[in-house]
């Protein structure tokens, strides 16, 4: 059985510094069950769902949102995750299949993958307007990417860390990642303890590997800093799609190209971005369809 996904809250020096860590395995080996990621492209998805789930969790809300997006000019052209307060989050890379030669560390070539490009954060609170902060790409390895927007757009000295390690069968051996902020009231020697913790470390899938907990990660980041764990998080992929949401969505095409699929008589299969899943429409059900999209037009 494996075990399962989740993330830990924790602070440090007397609440100078917030800390979240995750282990996320099973969530990256179902969102490349799901889409049939390469190697590459299940590492970039991987790192940004990691990163999506501990984000979510910041997020105060029930039904608030948090969209992290990623558009690049490498091959695999952009990745889109989405997550909730409760750890629930889904994503999709917009080019699964992309191959490329390892990076010159002999490790999988994320950054190559998505190039040079924009990352754009949107939390949906529930207000008129989300909040919408964007930065420049300073890698496309995704967690210097997030280390950087958190520095620029929020004003948020951080650190962040996130790994897929894979197996050469192609399956998920570990995920996970961790993300420290500094409050605005850290000393300089807390700010000094963390830097040379962080020149300590090894990568995140090397503590993984070594059969770090999420816990044994954030001992070690914040050695000697009194961390206290505040919250256990389960977290997963999940997708909240149904056949009613697809309705939606083929109604909302409008009469005429329902009527084009309609006049093909054939059965139509609509696939959900997030998780793949297939809803198969008859063409009885389409000109139910029809007539629910002539009534909305009028």
């Amino acid at each position: 059985m494996n075990e399962q996904d989740y993330i830990i809250r924790a602070t440090a020096g007397q609440a100078q510094i917030r800390a979240f860590a995750a282990t996320t395995k099973n969530m990256v080996q179902h969102a490349k069950d799901a889409h049939g990621t390469s190697p590459v492209a299940t590492a970039a998805l991987g790192r940004l769902l990691t990163a999506g789930a501990m984000m979510g969790t910041m997020l105060k809300g029930e039904k608030d949102l948090l969209t992290l997006q990623i558009k690049g000019d490498g091959p695999i052209h952009g990745i889109t995750v989405t997550a909730d307060s409760a750890g629930n989050v889904k994503g999709y890379a917009d080019q699964p299949l992309v191959m490329l030669p390892p990076s010159p560390l002999g490790k999988l070539d994320v950054g190559g993958a998505v190039g040079k490009g924009m990352l754009t954060v949107i939390r949906d609170l529930g207000l008129k307007e989300p909040y919408v902060g964007q930065t420049v790409l300073q890698t496309g390895e995704i967690a210097e990417d997030l280390t950087y927007y958190f520095a620029s757009s929020e004003q948020i000295p951080s650190t962040v860390g996130l790994g897929v390690l894979m197996e050469k069968d192609n399956t998920v051996k570990q995920a996970g990642g961790f993300i420290i902020q500094l409050m605005p009231f850290a000393e300089e020697e807390t700010i000094v303890r963390l830097e040379n913790n962080l020149k300590e470390i090894a990568s995140v899938t090397t503590m993984l590997d070594r059969g770090n907990s999420p816990e044994d990660m954030l001992e070690l980041l914040l050695k000697g800093m009194d961390m206290e764990i505040t919250d256990k998080v389960t977290t997963g992929f999940h997708c909240n799609c149904d056949k009613k949401r697809v309705e939606k969505a083929i109604i909302s095409i409008g009469e005429r190209d329902i009527k084009e699929m309609i006049e093909d008589g054939e059965e139509i299969e609509v696939k959900c971005h997030f998780c793949n899943t297939a809803y198969v429409f008859s063409v009885e059900e389409l000109k139910t369809l029809l007539k629910q999209a002539a009534h909305r037009g009028k």
